[in-house]
């Protein structure tokens, strides 16, 4: 009978992997929340001005924050009661609308970005740690 290979320091290191992800991505969400308490936002809002660096499609933002892009238009629609988005025509695509700051949500972009980097659960690496572990969970999530 073949002898199977012992995988269990392999196990070990995937549960470790897990749980350590986790934990931080929990640090990450608590980080949110805690913004979004100071600023008097949800904490998918937070998520969102993180994420508007540039016009975007709300199912493009949808997709880059992992959610349902009917769960991200009606955040959006907040957003926009609130000044800070604006819908414009796609220069490209008529069906679509681009998700664009208005002054107001560049401005609270910028609080929220502050926010996210003060007590950042990322603040105990050095810039070039932070690079190095984003390179190495892009290769990670990229497509095989």
């Amino acid at each position: 009978m073949a002898r199977r290979p012992d995988t269990s320091a392999d196990s070990k290191i995937d549960r470790d992997m897990c749980r350590l992800v986790h934990q931080f991505a929990h640090q990450l969400d608590t980080n949110a929340r805690r913004v979004a308490d100071e600023l008097g936002l949800t904490p998918t809002q937070v998520v969102m001005l993180r994420e508007l660096s540039e016009p975007i499609t709300a199912r493009e933002l949808a997709a880059r924050i992992f959610c349902e892009p009917s769960n991200a238009t009606f955040v959006l629609d907040r957003l926009e009661q609130q000044g800070l988005i604006e819908r414009h025509p796609h220069p490209t695509d008529r069906r679509a609308k681009q998700i664009v700051l208005t002054k107001t949500g560049h401005d609270r972009r910028a609080e929220v970005l502050v926010g996210l980097h003060t007590d950042s659960p990322l603040s105990p690496l050095t810039t070039a740690e932070q690079e190095t572990l984003r390179d190495l969970l892009q290769r990670l999530v990229a497509p095989h």
